[in-house]
């Protein structure tokens, strides 16, 4: 991997993980549906004129239809979902179970396209999902109401995301990725403008919040979706997909070093078991290998 790649994986991770704390300060003023039609509406308006000037915008014409259900999937309804989830939890705790994402892929391309579940990704499923027991058993990373909702939330927005990731695969292979940034965003604003219309707080939104809301939008939504569909051209999807395994690690330490959030040791146990889950269950490490790694080990150790 190129130093350039290497630097944007890392950027992209800390847009992502900033992204809980900006949602975490805005969504009590905007509320949720209103806070992520703000951030699709503002990086659909940041991208627009980027796909005009590159000449690709007959794309989102052609392709109008998968990009509308990418914008649901993958935009619209996982960010409403997590800003609601946010309501109740820290930033820290939502980073790490938006990195069962992967899990949710793995099993979605499994029943969809059939793809073959060797028994070590199987167990890698489990260990993740046993991660997110591990997480939720503890007390911390919780502020509010509705806990157990809001991480069903999580859940389900993840979800969403590994759904979306095969349906990509599936029906926009090919297609720019500018053209899929671009189009989501647009057509996640659309479908998210009646119901942001309805539900509008009644009382004044705090300047802090307007702000969070902006770089929310344009740094860790716009931004980051070029970088990372920079990467995935650059260095393909199964080692972009690494930035999974750093977002935790900046969400739990923008949480704590902004909002002075509490990081015990049972979310850090929790995150390790869902990571090492996700590795195996994407296939970022083999389990095989692993295994006559620990058999070598367990000989020379004898």
């Amino acid at each position: 991997m190129r130093p350039r790649d290497t630097f944007d994986l890392f950027v992209l991770a800390a847009l992502w993980g900033a992204s809980f704390l900006f949602m975490r300060q805005a969504a009590p003023d905007f509320g949720p549906v209103g806070l992520i039609f703000i951030r699709v509406l503002f990086a659909a308006l940041f991208l627009l004129p980027i796909i005009v000037w590159r000449g690709q915008w007959r794309e989102l014409i052609q392709h109008a239809w998968p990009l509308t259900v990418i914008g649901i999937l993958n935009s619209a309804l996982p960010f409403v979902l997590i800003a609601w989830a946010l309501l109740s939890l820290t930033a820290g705790f939502a980073s790490i179970v938006n990195a069962t994402a992967p899990l949710w892929a793995a099993v979605v391309a499994w029943l969809w396209f059939g793809e073959r579940l060797t028994n070590w990704r199987a167990a890698g499923l489990a260990i993740g999902f046993i991660g997110v027991g591990v997480l939720v058993s503890g007390k911390a990373g919780f502020h509010g109401e509705h806990i157990a909702l809001s991480v069903v939330a999580g859940l389900l927005a993840t979800l969403s995301y590994g759904v979306s990731a095969n349906y990509t695969k599936r029906y926009l292979t090919g297609v720019s990725s500018l053209a899929i940034a671009t189009g989501g965003q647009t057509a996640a604003a659309i479908a998210l403008a009646p119901l942001a219309w309805w539900l509008w707080p009644s009382g004044p939104i705090s300047l802090g919040a307007w702000g969070a809301a902006v770089v929310l939008a344009v740094a860790c939504t716009a931004v980051a979706y070029i970088l990372y569909f920079r990467l995935i051209a650059n260095i393909g999807p199964a080692r972009a997909i690494a930035v999974t395994f750093l977002i935790p690690a900046f969400g739990m330490g923008w949480g704590v070093l902004i909002l002075d959030e509490a990081l015990g040791l049972r979310m850090l146990a929790g995150a390790g078991v869902i990571l090492a889950g996700t590795s195996l269950a994407t296939g970022l490490v083999d389990g095989e290998k692993l295994r006559r790694w620990a058999v070598k080990l367990g000989l020379r150790a004898a």
